[in-house]
């Protein structure tokens, strides 16, 4: 019996795939690749013509139609939205007389959030879809291909696939059997488990801090984050990567992984953080406020998503991109990782010795930053 015929191709979105199939692939560990996320994302227009994330993702079946492996990805025309810093290689192909964009990015978007990029029916796929995203950029001029926030187990595979490695750290708090916020509190040294509860206490001094979930989310609580959100957006990227749309097809296509939290002043909402449920994590995303109440940022986003996490037994929170901050408050330094294909080999030469000085410096950062945790030390 002959094996069956395999058909690498490009599609226009990821609503061209069947949910069932597409979520059989991805599995359920990870909110960010479903194809109820990707396609809020499409069907809102947060991503499509006008915003430089053109849907493209790439998929293989065989001769009777079924999907066998994916990715996520999008021909972008800016880097933006990624978290993965890459604006010094543009420059340097533009000042070399090449264009950088577009690219092809392989991602959730707008979401550093680790989780699997090759979505697999069977390992042995992977090399080509890998492949096939070499292709794409070759047949359509673009300068490279972009995976990132890739979960480890997925890493050999692109580096049997010859792609560069790139790392960076962000920080993640994790549960070690945690039965409340006040036993994880033990675990810190005096000092800190103090500063933990003054700041907890002043957050929230005169406010009430309530979380939503599934039916529980309204539109009228759509709205209020909205305002949040536009808030923080302006501030962060001059404008909102999502549109009011997306946040009402996020509650109505997966709101039972949805984690709203908001912070009440009387019957008035003054701030708000969104959550995402994975199968042993819970992600934090989105955070604003109408009013700047100190300490109130930390409450939202890091301490109540602990207590979110502690609730569902979840093994961790990754509470989103950057801040050192996150450190005192018994989020602790990991690598994460993003894998880079190169069309030019003089270009990919260049990268791939900043990569290797960069490596270095992150893995030294990261040490440094795991010695500055705030728990206690043992004897």
């Amino acid at each position: 019996m002959s094996a069956p015929e395999l058909t690498v191709r490009i599609a226009s979105s990821v609503g061209a795939f069947d949910r069932d199939e597409w979520n059989a692939l991805g599995g359920n560990d990870n909110p960010f690749v479903a194809h109820e996320f990707l396609t809020a994302m499409e069907d809102s227009g947060s991503v499509g013509p006008g915003t430089g994330w053109e849907p493209a993702p790439i998929a293989i079946t065989d001769d009777a139609g079924r999907l066998l492996a994916a990715m996520p990805s999008y021909a972008k025309g800016h880097s933006q939205g990624e978290y993965v810093f890459d604006h010094s290689w543009a420059d340097a192909w533009h000042r070399a007389g090449g264009r950088y964009y577009p690219k092809l990015q392989i991602a959730a978007p707008f979401t550093p959030a680790t989780g699997p990029r090759l979505l697999l029916s069977d390992p042995s796929l992977a090399p080509h879809l890998l492949k096939g995203a070499e292709a794409v950029c070759l047949q359509n001029q673009m300068s490279s291909a972009h995976a990132t926030f890739i979960e480890p187990a997925q890493l050999p595979l692109f580096e049997a696939g010859e792609w560069l490695l790139r790392s960076d750290i962000q920080f993640h708090w994790f549960n070690r059997g945690y039965a409340s916020f006040e036993a994880f509190l033990g675990a810190l040294s005096s000092r800190k488990r103090k500063d933990l509860r003054k700041e907890r206490a002043a957050a929230v001094e005169g406010l009430t801090i309530r979380h939503f979930t599934g039916s529980e989310i309204t539109e009228a609580h759509w709205d209020a984050f909205w305002v949040f959100y536009q808030d923080t957006g302006s501030r962060k990227w001059g404008r909102p990567y999502l549109t009011r749309e997306a946040f009402s097809l996020l509650g109505e296509r997966m709101g039972e992984r949805i984690v709203l939290i908001l912070a009440y002043d009387g019957d008035q909402a003054i701030a708000g953080a969104l959550n995402f449920i994975g199968g042993d994590a819970l992600y934090g995303r989105y955070w604003g406020c109408t009013r700047e109440v100190r300490f109130l940022h930390f409450e939202l986003c890091y301490y109540q998503a602990i207590d979110a996490a502690i609730a569902r037994g979840l093994a961790r929170v990754e509470a989103g991109a950057q801040g050192g901050h996150k450190l005192a408050r018994g989020y602790e330094p990991v690598q994460t990782w993003s894998a880079h294909w190169i069309a030019d080999p003089g270009f990919r030469a260049a990268v791939a010795d900043f990569l290797e000085r960069e490596r270095a410096g992150v893995a030294s950062d990261q040490l440094y930053l795991g010695s500055r945790t705030p728990f206690r030390k043992s004897d």
